[in-house]
């Protein structure tokens, strides 16, 4: 693709309907990244895309000035103690996570054009009523999954607003890290926060950094999911065609469409898993790390000795429900695309070649030999996001508490 080419997309052709399709598609994710300034405009104005950096930049010097930063500085402060750096640790390897994650998707970006290219071209095309049905059944799961991303970053907010309201929080609280009143997160700033109005500005920047973080942290998720989702969908539409060429009066032309089809959606999944193997090499071990401090904190509230409150052990407990559900959906999409490439090898496989002339049915040997690999996303070209995989990672992160809890004591 050239370096000239915008990221973007210009949405404003096709018919009435299918324009309305694709904004049902995609309209609930590209609201989350436009919030961050992932997402380009939707035109080529260059107003618009100076607005979407500024929007990115402010975003990024937010979460990073706001949250991390001062994050790190309270875990130096705080080490030595296991319970507060294990409760700093918690959110602060989380804020890091999702600069990683915006990072990885504004340095992707030109390669990732194609694909969102891609998407809004398969919607706007003509298409029959059987393949458009796969699409908005793929689409309905892609806005649940994105209305929950919406939720996530909302609820934990609001939650830490009402409790602060109430003089309470959910954090492990001593006079090392907190001499005043409690702000949402373990922080260390070079200005008084305990005195009034500091502490109350601070909290609000608090808040609406945090806000900005749930959204950096699940709308890349999320997009992964839209992108793998709609490749899933294409082909599933692709495995139809194969099973019914029969219904075709053009065989040769269908086949041939259906090859270039088939290499097409290939190359997008190479494209996605060389924008996001690097990434979820990163999500992997966070996810290991997060699952084990968590279940530490867990433990530790369930023991006599614990340090930790019923409230805080709820929080915990969602807190890594979240985490499992979000590793969940990363195997699971690499999964379900391992499932169709062996659908696409099987029906081209299994299809009545003996019944065609011998110069065409040689064509289908081009997609079983290309459906016969598997096609994955992987974690840093290492191994493939399957289920199978998160069943290893969540077997092997549970060994790890005990050791946790050893050093504990």
């Amino acid at each position: 693709m050239s370096d000239k080419r915008q990221y973007s997309f210009d949405l404003r052709h096709g018919t009435s309907d299918e324009y309305k399709d694709l904004e049902w598609a995609i309209g609930i994710n590209r609201l989350m990244l436009k919030i961050i300034g992932l997402w380009p405009p939707d035109n080529r104005d260059p107003h618009e895309i100076i607005k979407t950096k500024f929007r990115l930049l402010c975003s990024t010097i937010m979460v990073l000035f706001i949250l991390a930063i001062p994050a790190f500085i309270s875990l130096i402060k705080v080490w030595g103690d296991m319970i507060l750096m294990v409760d700093n640790l918690i959110y602060s390897l989380s804020l890091f996570i999702a600069l990683f994650k915006v990072f990885t998707i504004w340095y992707k970006r030109k390669d990732l054009a194609s694909l969102i290219d891609m998407i809004a071209t398969d919607w706007m095309k003509p298409k029959t009523k059987e393949e458009r049905d796969v699409m908005l059944k793929l689409a309905k799961i892609s806005r649940m999954i994105a209305i929950c991303g919406w939720l996530l970053p909302c609820i934990p907010t609001l939650t830490c607003f009402a409790l602060a309201y109430f003089g309470l929080t959910l954090r492990y609280v001593t006079n090392l890290t907190d001499p005043g009143k409690p702000l949402m997160i373990q922080t260390h700033y070079f200005h008084d926060v305990s005195k009034s109005p500091q502490f109350e500005l601070t909290f609000l920047a608090q808040g609406i950094a945090v806000f900005i973080t749930s959204i950096s942290y699940y709308a890349v998720d999320h997009f992964l999911g839209l992108l793998v989702l709609h490749v899933y969908g294409q082909m599933e539409n692709l495995h139809i065609r194969l099973t019914h060429m029969e219904r075709y009066t053009n065989f040769d032309t269908v086949l041939k469409y259906n090859v270039q089809d088939h290499i097409r959606l290939i190359r997008s999944i190479e494209i996605i898993d060389d924008s996001f193997d690097l990434l979820l090499l990163v999500i992997v071990a966070h996810f290991g790390i997060i699952f084990c401090l968590l279940g530490f904190l867990i433990v530790n509230v369930l023991n006599d000795d614990g340090q930790l409150s019923f409230m805080q052990l709820v929080w915990f407990i969602a807190m890594t429900i979240s985490v499992l559900l979000h590793m969940c959906l990363y195997c699971g999409v690499g999964e379900i695309l391992v499932t169709q490439c062996e659908k696409i090898h099987r029906a081209a496989y299994e299809y009545t070649w003996y019944t065609l002339d011998p110069k065409v049915a040689r064509n289908l040997i081009l997609i079983m030999l290309r459906a016969s690999k598997p096609l994955y996303i992987t974690a840093g070209k290492t191994f493939p996001m399957t289920m199978a995989t998160f069943c290893n990672l969540l077997k092997t992160s549970t060994g790890y508490i005990s050791v946790l809890l050893a050093n504990q004591n």
